[in-house]
């Protein structure tokens, strides 16, 4: 029976990022190339990406580059030497989001096909999908039955997002950061003029919701979930946070790897797409590092609220109730062993979030002259955990599970050992063979150091000796041929690995629109060729080409501000004068609300 195969893929900042993630437990990691990567700030140097190659492909984990941007016609033989650089180091595929890339002469490097896509529609899916594309990242806002139905109508791989920050706009495809800044999105420069403060007003100017971030979603945990994804076939479970900080690397995908390894555990059916296993010196728990509070966003359509609008920040886990406050102190009812160092945030009676660290703290009871307006009753979030954080210092480390056997050569030894995924190899050592004037002792310490693994990727798990007598070897020489054996398997493992190879051969499909409009991203005359060779007729220049925004929706959300606050215009029966319009210091966008899809769009 054909298993199948699991992929938990962590983000990495950088190389340190991408090595701790491969401890513990990615069976992937995706990077930022120099330039052109949607994070502008997360960019890589080449030396540090084949960095990260060579480790990671000891434990045959894949390593992905972004190339996600929208390029401009002067950039396009740059970003051509990038790929072609990517591809000689060994990149197992590039993200992209530029269909520009389809139409470069590129060598045959694995592509997928990014969020930005507008991965959201089925036909936008099926088309990429049919051109050839090996893999699609499916837009954060689908829900289970929408992505099951996609499968159903698909072969490519789909990668799905699972933790992390969610975008507000539909599919990852915003304009309002080019439109109030000059700083785009799709060229990895989002300003997130989402997580800012505004006011919301109706038709009459009357003021609904004064100086909150209406705009601000909930970070996405679909940790409960995992069954019902694997359900849907997604091939690849994917963490957000090009950004983040190694901490949260760290705990986020060791949380996930322990859930994935323990669903694998149960159903022999599935199994992991990488190889070793990881040992983590700490007990994952989401809620303990950067978080705006959870939701599963879409997944089980709307179910839940899903804002984070009286805060951007991190708040963290909850901890307990204020039970008691003095001139000098206040108390929390909580199961939580509170430190000095810690930090705790509340909402204040405005709805402010409000922080302090603790300096003097005796079981739950917190010693400060600065009490904030805490109150009774008031709930406490822990956003920063001391002792949780030095845990999260400590390494993770990474092993594949390998048995040596030692046997005698007619002019020495052999010394086999086979890893876990069957990979072998086969070591003579030339000696002369000298009678051991102790057999018992001998075969202890033959034993016992070929049972060291030290700092190699390596766990002996077994050491089987087959000698016809003991022989004389020094310690010095029986750790040179361990070594050198070691290193043998580990060469092996990295030839064995297998980089997938795909060019993509150029189709007449049809796209499915006739005419299409700047959300197309198109700002290249290859990209424009590209869907002129697929059938479209009417092509709009992207919007960072443009000047004129007064006609354009700067983003497409299914989070809806009135659903969010309870005022849903199919489920109240007040009436709400409309238009109603989002301000922020000098800018101003009206809201559109497209009830029977349940959409809403915000424009100049």
């Amino acid at each position: 029976m054909n298993k199948i195969n699991l992929e938990l893929l962590a983000p990495a900042k950088n190389l340190e990022s991408g090595i701790a993630a491969i401890n513990c437990g990615a069976d992937a990691v995706y990077i930022g190339a120099p330039k052109f990567g949607a994070r502008a700030y997360a960019g890589n140097s080449i030396e540090d990406i084949a960095k990260l190659i060579e480790y990671a492909h000891k434990f045959w984990v894949k390593v992905y580059v972004t190339v996600n941007t929208i390029i401009y016609d002067n950039e396009i033989d740059e970003v051509k030497i990038l790929i072609r650089k990517l591809y000689e180091v060994g990149v197992d595929a590039v993200i992209f989001q530029d269909m520009a890339l389809l139409e470069m002469d590129l060598p045959p490097i694995p592509l997928i096909a990014s969020t930005q896509t507008n991965n959201y529609e089925i036909e936008d899916v099926t088309f990429l999908d049919r051109i050839g594309i090996k893999r699609i990242i499916l837009a954060r806002e689908l829900s289970f039955k929408q992505i099951k139905e996609i499968r159903k109508n698909t072969k490519a791989e789909l990668e799905f997002f699972i933790h992390g920050a969610l975008c507000v706009c539909l599919s990852g495809q915003c304009y309002m950061s080019e439109a109030m800044l000059g700083r785009s999105a799709n060229r990895g420069e989002c300003a997130q003029p989402c997580r800012l403060t505004c006011t919301l007003t109706d038709a009459k100017g009357n003021i609904i919701i004064k100086d909150k971030h209406l705009l601000s979603i909930r970070d996405l945990n679909l940790s409960s979930y995992l069954n019902e994804l694997i359900d849907a076939v997604i091939t690849s479970f994917k963490i957000e946070g090009r950004l983040k900080d190694i901490s949260y690397v760290k705990n986020i995908t060791a949380y996930y790897r322990q859930l994935l390894d323990s669903l694998i555990e149960k159903n022999s059916s599935l199994k992991k797409s990488s190889s070793g296993y990881s040992k983590i010196p700490f007990t994952p728990d989401p809620d303990k590092t950067f978080n705006r509070g959870y939701c599963s966003y879409f997944f089980n359509g709307k179910d839940e609220k899903i804002g984070s609008i009286n805060s951007p920040k991190s708040i963290g886990k909850f901890i307990g109730k204020v039970s008691r406050v003095t001139k000098d102190s206040f108390t929390i009812d909580t199961n939580e062993v509170l430190s000095n160092g810690d930090g705790l945030c509340f909402f204040d009676e405005r709805g402010v979030l409000t922080g302090m660290n603790i300096n003097n703290v005796k079981n739950k009871t917190i010693f400060t002259d600065q009490l904030l307006s805490i109150k009774k009753d008031v709930e406490i979030f822990r956003n920063f955990d001391h002792k949780f954080n030095n845990e999260l210092k400590k390494e993770c480390v990474r092993k594949i599970k390998t048995k040596v056997e030692i046997s005698e050569s007619e002019k020495g030894l052999n010394i086999s050992a086979e890893d876990e995924n069957g990979v072998s190899v086969n070591v003579e050592e030339i000696i002369n063979k000298e009678p051991a004037m102790n057999a018992k002792q001998f075969y202890e310490t033959l034993k016992k150091q070929f049972s060291k693994s030290g700092d190699t990727i390596f766990e002996i798990v077994e050491v089987k000796i087959n000698l016809t007598a003991p022989l004389f070897l020094p310690i010095k020489l029986v750790n040179q041929i361990r070594r050198k054996v070691f290193s043998s398997l580990e060469k092996e493992r990295r030839n064995q690995h297998k980089i997938d190879s795909q060019k993509i051969e150029k189709t007449d499909i049809s796209y499915y629109k006739k005419k299409l409009d700047y959300k197309a991203n198109v700002v290249n005359s290859l990209s424009k060729q590209f869907y002129k060779d697929h059938g479209v007729e009417e092509l709009e220049e992207g919007f960072e080409l443009q000047s004129n925004y007064s006609d354009k929706v700067l983003m497409k959300c299914k989070y809806c501000i009135l659903d969010e606050l309870g005022m849903c215009l199919i489920k109240i029966n007040e009436k709400i004068e409309l238009p109603l319009y989002l301000s922020n210091n000098k800018n101003k966008y009206k809201l559109e609300f497209h009830c029977k899809d349940c959409f809403m769009s915000i424009s100049i």
